[in-house]
Parts: structure tokens; C-alpha cells; sequence
């Protein structure tokens, strides 16, 4: 238990949401007291050289850390909150930037494509009447066709067949939908893998299996989780994706493949519930016990400069 105590602040928009719960239990088990605030009525100060933060009438004061649990529907403010504990010198366990990032998909997969790590055959375009051209360019089908803005497994549907394919594309193209094509990769039987990582360490990991007849691997959409050992490959593929998001906390889901782990996605607010499940691990203590790290650091950084400065 850290011999000093934090004020460590949770962006959540519902204090008995399970993630928030525990963290919040898991800030207290250290001996520091936990602030949840709800980022959508964070009100934003913007004054030189004095940047603040209002909650409900009152300035936010002392807060040595902040853990960002952001819906995506909120991205936009959340980020800007996030930023604004960012320019008083708060730690946060999720950047700005690299939130905003991990959010576009498409930016996600050509930074992911640019660090070298393992992923599906993936096509995106403007629209492009070229339909059969997409379909081969992901070696054909079965395919997956996934939204943009989908999240949880919403939004992701399996082509069978050509036909269905060009379809499915042709009608999502006709709505202005924003869709990427995707290779489906039959070997992975609807099961995927979804790896917690916290600062260069992988500290938990499970087997998502599709429920019978269903591609999606999502907990939210009935999949069930299972503890999983990964392998030497698996590891360093999500610690690389991580890595390559800027993420220091982050969910990597990946895909078990012929020819080695393919990464899927990196999450920036990885779900606690199922991964604790079924890894019998209290993530959420991972968790707080790298924003103590993350404070030391920070509160070692200030002294340095004020030590500079009271030198010059």
C-alpha cells in the first residue's frame, strides 16, 4: 500500500457501472481517496497560464491522477476534458491524443499497419462502385464488413457468400454508411483474445468464444470468456499495438491466426468486468498501482524543475 495518500479522480458518466465501481473500491484499498466526476458536466476554464476544471459549482482542486473511462458517443468533450487535466499537469492513465486516435478506427489500423504487428487484410474507401475489386483485394469471401462508428460488436456483419457481399457493400455505400472490409479468418472458429496491458506488461488475458452460430466473439453479444495463457508471439503483438497507440492502458483484441496473432483493435477504455471474470485477477488494483507510479513520476519531474529553477 502506497505510505502517501492521492486524490485520484474516475471520468465516468455512472458511479455503479462495474469498471467504476471497482476502481473506485481499488483506490480506496491503497489509502487514497477517489473522486468520480462525470466528464459531460466538467465544465472547461480556459484562461492563460491557469487552466481549471468546474464540477457542479465548484473549482477541481488537488488531483494527482485521473482515470478516463469515456464512452465512445462522447469522445469529443471527454478528450477535451481529459486535455484540460493534461495542461494542469495532471497524470492521466489515457492520454488525449491517444484517446482521440484509438477512437478512428481507420487511423488505428494505418498506425497499427505502420508498427509491423500481425492484422486482417482490411479495405476502406470513398464509396468506390469497384465492389468486386474490394471483395478480391481481401482474398474473397466469407468477409467481415464492420461501421466505423460500430462498438461492442454492433455494427459488424459476416458476407457469406460474393453475391451477398457486393450486396451488403452496395447497400451500405447507398445509406453513406463508413464501413471497412475485412478478411475473415475461418481458423479462429468466432473466438478471439483480448489482452489487458498496463504499461509494458501484460497482466491479464482471456479467450473470447462466440456463442454457437455467432461469428462475434463480444462479451456484449453473448460471448463467453476464459482464462488463456498467451504465447511469446501473442504477448509481444499486443505490447506492439499498445505501444504503437501511445495506450499505457489498454485492451488489444486479437485473433488466433495460421499465421501468427492478428490484431483487431486497441481499446483505450478496456471493460474490467469480463476480464477479472475469468482471469480471477483485481485488474482494477493493476490499474491504481501504475497511477501511483504515474504520480511519483510526475511529483518527481515538478521538484526537479522547481530545484532548477530556484538554482538559476
Amino acid at each position: 500500500m502506497s505510505s502517501i495518500r492521492y486524490k485520484i479522480a474516475v471520468l465516468s458518466r455512472n458511479r455503479s457501472l462495474y469498471s467504476t465501481k471497482r476502481l473506485v473500491e481499488a483506490i480506496e484499498q491503497r489509502g487514497h481517496e477517489a473522486l468520480v466526476l462525470d466528464h459531460l458536466k466538467c465544465d472547461i476554464v480556459i484562461e492563460q497560464d491557469r487552466p481549471s476544471i468546474i464540477y457542479q459549482g465548484k473549482e477541481v482542486t488537488d488531483v494527482h491522477a485521473v482515470i478516463p473511462r469515456i464512452g465512445s458517443s462522447v469522445t469529443f468533450y471527454g478528450a477535451a476534458v481529459v486535455r484540460q487535466f493534461e495542461m494542469m499537469n495532471v497524470p492521466t492513465a489515457v492520454e488525449s491524443q491517444a484517446l482521440v486516435r484509438s477512437r478512428d478506427k481507420l487511423r488505428s489500423l494505418q498506425i497499427l499497419a505502420r508498427s509491423n504487428v500481425g492484422m486482417p487484410k482490411t479495405v476502406f474507401t470513398n464509396y468506390s462502385k469497384e465492389v468486386a475489386k474490394i471483395i478480391e483485394s481481401v482474398g474473397g469471401t466469407p468477409l467481415i464488413l464492420k461501421l466505423l462508428e460500430g462498438t461492442q460488436g454492433y455494427g459488424v456483419v459476416l458476407a457469406p457468400t460474393k453475391k451477398a457481399a457486393e450486396s451488403m457493400i452496395e447497400a451500405f455505400h447507398s445509406m453513406k454508411a463508413r464501413v471497412i472490409v475485412q478478411e475473415f479468418i475461418e481458423e479462429a472458429k468466432g473466438a478471439d483474445i483480448r489482452a489487458f496491458v498496463i504499461g509494458n506488461k501484460v497482466v491479464g488475458a482471456m479467450k473470447r468464444q462466440g456463442r454457437e452460430g455467432e461469428f462475434r466473439s463480444n462479451l456484449h453479444q453473448g460471448g463467453i470468456g476464459k482464462l488463456i495463457k498467451l504465447n511469446r508471439k501473442e504477448r509481444e503483438a499486443a505490447l506492439t499495438a499498445a505501444k504503437a497507440m501511445n495506450l499505457s492502458i489498454a485492451g488489444v483484441d486479437l485473433l488466433q491466426s495460421e499465421r501468427g496473432p492478428l490484431v483487431l483493435e486497441v481499446n483505450s477504455s478496456p471493460g474490467l468486468q469480463g476480464i477479472e471474470k475469468a482471469t480471477g485477477k483485481d485488474i482494477a488494483l493493476e490499474v491504481v498501482k501504475y497511477m501511483e507510479l504515474m504520480v511519483e513520476q510526475s511529483l518527481r519531474r515538478r521538484n526537479g524543475r522547481r530545484t532548477i529553477k530556484s538554482n538559476a
